[in-house]
Parts: structure tokens; sequence; C-alpha cells
């Protein structure tokens, strides 16, 4: 459950705040009525943090025999591709 603190109330009850992050994910902190900042738990943050995969890298971790998904390769030779 994400919650919306004012600054003041926020400042007033950041032990709560964090409490509710940890708990119950991202808490949202306005000034002047306007989102400022979110406070994430620590395992969030680093989860959002980790580089997102390389094509490289998803590829080296698929299993080798792709066939059953992708069904068996074709016989045909591939067709010839011409670059004008």
């Amino acid at each position: 459950m994400q919650k919306v603190w004012q600054l003041q109330d926020a400042k007033n009850h950041f032990s709560e705040v964090v409490t509710q992050a940890m708990e119950h994910g991202a808490q949202t902190v306005t000034k002047h009525g306007k989102p400022a900042v979110v406070i994430v738990s620590a395992e969030e943050y680093r989860r959002l943090r980790q580089p997102e995969k390389s094509l490289v890298a998803v590829l080296r971790e698929c299993p080798e025999d792709l066939s059953k998904w992708i069904g068996p390769r074709s016989k045909e030779p591939a067709r010839n591709i011409r670059f004008e």
C-alpha cells in the first residue's frame, strides 16, 4: 500500500514512514502538494538499481536446446539477401 505523506508529517513520523516503506512498499513525500521524493526499502532499492540484462546475457542463460519452444529448425537453405 503506497501512502502519500506531506513533508511535515513525514518528518514528524519518519520512523513510521520507514516502517511502512519496508512492510508495504514505496512511500511518497510531497512538498507544496507535489511529489518530491519516494522512500523505498533497501531491498527494493537494490532490486531497482540492478542493471537490466543485455541480450547477450539473456541468450547465454537460455538452454542450449530451444527446439521445444520454437520448433525444429528448417532444413531449407538460408535465403540470399542482396544489398544494393
